[in-house]
């Protein structure tokens, strides 16, 4: 389909060879080391806390952000047929807007259970029970899938009277508003503001956490106890910075110097580069995932 004018759907650009297979093989590696996040998870019962609660529900979370952009970059890349319908083009943009909020909100809800673990351990059962937890996961869901269905509905009632070829490597909301011939001011007013109030609020959440969390990190007098309570918030500070830090890159600096090819960038980060590094990052460190993981290998060579 070469003609864009008489297609309803529209129309992404064809990844060359190597940028498929580089694709291919992040997406692979991102759902591999999740999966078995995952699965290390729940055979453990030392890890059935609050904590690996939240950490598997991130590294599904992490699945999903991938699964809804790369099979469809990978497939065209084979069949050469550039072409994406509107209610494909609507869902892959629901899906991925949805779990990139999801995943905002559940690195702040992450933040709340170290804060509780450290700063108030006697109530930590109470508090972070399982009630919950599952209640804080389903309103991350909530908010993000009432955020995301708006702006979808939205962007859809438009007409792309200008092109139909998207200059992204999905369907984004922001660069599908481009394509509209009408006046899209108020509607990227009002996804600026949700998308800011959302993540800043987060953001926050996060960073009091912190504060009191240092603080009481400071006032253990222990070496050890110190170095034991800072090691379990490190893996989630890492992938709070991996998260925010294209966020600041990206909107920190003048509007003038942000091109096309950077907002590309940025968004390969959160669609392929941080999907696959979140779970190496809180594997790394953390004894009872490896010693898990080491278990599954032996139990795998001894059946071999």
């Amino acid at each position: 389909m070469e003609n864009g004018t008489s297609y309803n759907g529209f129309f992404l650009p064809s990844l060359n060879t190597l940028s498929m297979l580089t694709f291919l093989i992040m997406y692979i590696l991102t759902l591999s080391v999740n999966s078995l996040l995952i699965i290390v998870v729940r055979i453990n019962l030392r890890l059935h806390t609050p904590m690996y609660f939240f950490l598997s529900n991130l590294s599904i979370v992490d699945i999903g952000i991938s699964t809804s952009v790369v099979p469809k970059l990978i497939i065209i890349a084979i069949t050469k047929d550039t072409s994406i319908s509107r209610l494909d083009c609507a869902l892959q943009m629901f899906f991925h807007s949805a779990l990139v909020t999801i995943e905002c909100v559940l690195l702040a809800v992450m933040a709340y259970d170290r804060y509780t673990a450290i700063c108030k351990p006697l109530h930590y059962n109470t508090l972070m029970n399982k009630r919950f937890c599952i209640s804080m996961a389903a309103v991350c869901c909530a908010v993000a899938c009432i955020n995301s269905s708006f702006h979808v509905t939205y962007t859809f009632q438009l007409p792309f009277c200008r092109s139909h070829h998207v200059n992204h490597f999905f369907c984004e909301i922001p660069v599908l508003l481009h394509l509209s011939c009408q006046d899209t001011w108020l509607h990227e007013v009002s996804m600026y503001i949700a998308a800011f109030t959302l993540g800043l609020s987060a953001f926050i959440l996060i960073i009091f956490s912190y504060i009191y969390i240092m603080c009481t990190i400071l006032n253990i007098r222990s070496t050890e106890g110190r170095h034991k309570a800072f090691s379990t918030c490190a893996s989630h500070l890492t992938v709070v910075s991996l998260y925010y830090g294209p966020l600041a890159f990206m909107y920190l600096r003048p509007h003038s110097r942000n091109s096309p090819s950077t907002e590309k960038i940025v968004s390969i980060i959160y669609t392929v580069v941080i999907p696959m590094l979140n779970p190496i990052i809180y594997s790394i460190r953390n004894k009872d995932i490896k010693v898990t993981i080491q278990g599954i290998l032996n139990k795998s060579k001894n059946k071999g």
